[in-house]
């Protein structure tokens, strides 16, 4: 493909704040090809997510997961729960600072960089590793009291759990709680449904979008150095 067909296809998907699906994109370029034009995004999703691997989510953080719908066989009986087929497992990173109002003494977070990665495997181990990926030492890790937790203070400076219920998830968790919803109504409302081998290049799409919210027009600048930097 062209290399103006490339920043086209940048320029579309950057301008969009919730995203763009690969029909409508390939009517805007005029393609002929659609398996061509939704490779070719799933190109860029994989280099932005590259991108915002390279940094560390520092201070106060917060760290939960949520279940993303994804495609299935019709043919495949489906099992009920957090254990069905249907739904895919997703860490969310959300790094947020405290803040309080002199004048009033009311306290509250406002967030700053986000992560969602997708797990393969619910365990102590899988939880460890993403924590060593996407955390600085020296951060301070929220989290409610899931035994996939247990290990997390030997990576970071200190880990706080709190009790899952409706009041961690308004105040501790709010973000990251606010960033699952957000994520679940973009990629079912623009791309309705995606099959989990590729749910990662959406949610990092989302992500870079969500991290770089206040770019505005310079968004499109910052997009074609992600996807031509040199990764490997």
């Amino acid at each position: 493909m062209s290399v103006r067909t490339w920043y086209l296809a940048m320029a579309f998907m950057s301008f969009s704040k919730k995203g763009i699906s690969a029909a409508e994109l390939q009517r805007q370029l005029g393609h002929p090809k659609y398996d061509t034009v939704w490779r070719l995004m799933h190109r860029i999703r994989e280099a932005v997510g590259k991108r915002d691997a390279l940094y560390l989510l520092e201070g106060e953080t917060e760290f939960d997961e949520g279940y993303f719908e994804k495609a299935t066989s019709k043919h495949v009986k489906l099992k009920r729960g957090k254990g069905s087929q249907r739904q895919a497992q997703v860490a969310v990173m959300a790094e947020s600072t405290p803040l309080e109002d002199i004048g009033t003494g009311q306290c509250s977070r406002q967030f700053r960089y986000f992560k969602m990665r997708v797990m393969p495997d619910h365990d102590a181990e899988t939880v460890n590793r993403l924590v060593r990926e996407n955390f600085d030492e020296k951060c301070i890790v929220f989290s409610d009291r899931s035994t996939s937790y247990v290990d997390i203070a030997q990576h970071v400076e200190t880990h706080i759990t709190e009790k899952s219920d409706e009041k961690t998830a308004r105040t501790t968790l709010k973000w990251v709680h606010i960033a699952i919803s957000n994520a679940k109504r973009t990629l079912l409302g623009i791309y309705h449904s995606i099959k989990g081998k590729y749910l990662q290049n959406y949610l990092n799409e989302f992500c870079y979008k969500l991290n770089r919210r206040y770019f505005g027009e310079r968004l499109f600048d910052r997009l074609p150095l992600a996807v031509a930097k040199c990764y490997w």
